[in-house]
């Protein structure tokens, strides 16, 4: 029986920061906040090497969106075949999320407005007026549209609407 409502948590994998990732993006995001911290036990000493009272997971909400930070340890980095989608109304919003996720993030491999954050985790910042532009019937304009997407580190919507016009 499937239950009445579904409830989807996305947990991320952290050696040691997912308090400190939790609080960090808790300070980004509206509408956000940390809703519960569970810490190791005795056993957590002997079954993962950490120590009694350290943070094991903390529960948290970005926008709506449920999240779960795991100290699970070293053996897992991100990468980002996984990767968060935030839709942008406008050049402003751009601006914040990717100066606020990349602060501290490695940048350097990023392009078509994806900025990785310091902890490794990979966020699309995408203005929602690129989807439309994709999405045309006109497929030419679609395609310059893309073009420019493939080739910024940092999507600008006047230049995203310049390379759809034809313009740039």
């Amino acid at each position: 029986m499937a239950p009445s409502q579904l409830k989807m948590t996305t947990c991320l994998w952290f050696d040691g920061q997912a308090e400190e990732a939790a609080k960090f993006y808790t300070s980004i995001f509206p509408n956000s906040d940390i809703t519960h911290v569970n810490h190791f036990l005795e056993a957590g000493k002997e079954l993962h090497g950490r120590e009694p009272g350290s943070v094991m997971v903390v529960e948290f909400v970005l926008d709506g969106h449920r999240f779960v930070g795991l100290n699970g340890g070293p053996h897992v980095d991100f990468n980002h075949a996984i990767s968060f989608q935030i839709d942008c109304a406008d050049q402003a919003e751009v601006e914040y999320y990717y100066e606020k996720l990349g602060d501290g993030g490695d940048q350097s491999r990023q392009e078509c407005g994806w900025a990785q954050d310091k902890y490794g985790v990979s966020w699309q910042i995408v203005p929602t007026v690129l989807k439309e532009m994709l999405s045309s019937e006109d497929k030419e304009a679609a395609g310059r549209a893309a073009l420019k997407m493939m080739h910024s580190s940092r999507l600008n919507i006047a230049e995203l609407e310049k390379a759809f016009k034809g313009e740039a």
